[in-house]
């Protein structure tokens, strides 16, 4: 699978976990020269405190559009440090 934002491969895995229909990479299949932490933090009842990322990709900015569970509940183990994408990036074999 691939992680695509701007014409650009932001990650790519043979290994994604697939959760509510997301993808979620594993974080060293990630590019992480595209990735600038975010302050933004959400929860999920059954996974936990979610963290952001947002893309910076040829000079543009795709603010929030990478999050992570740095900690998991127990329900969530399997995708602690994983990372998963939206807001118009695109998820392709």
């Amino acid at each position: 699978m691939k992680a695509i934002w701007n014409n650009e491969v932001i990650a790519e895995s043979d290994d994604t976990i697939v959760i509510e229909n997301n993808h979620y990479f594993p974080a060293d299949s990630v590019k992480k020269e595209y990735l600038r932490d975010s302050e933004t933090h959400t929860i999920c009842p059954w996974k936990g405190e979610c963290s952001y990322y947002t893309l910076e990709v040829g000079g543009k900015t795709n603010k929030d559009s990478a999050w992570y569970y740095p900690e998991t509940k127990y329900a969530a183990e399997n995708i602690r440090g994983y990372i998963a994408f939206w807001k118009g990036v695109k998820i392709e074999k």
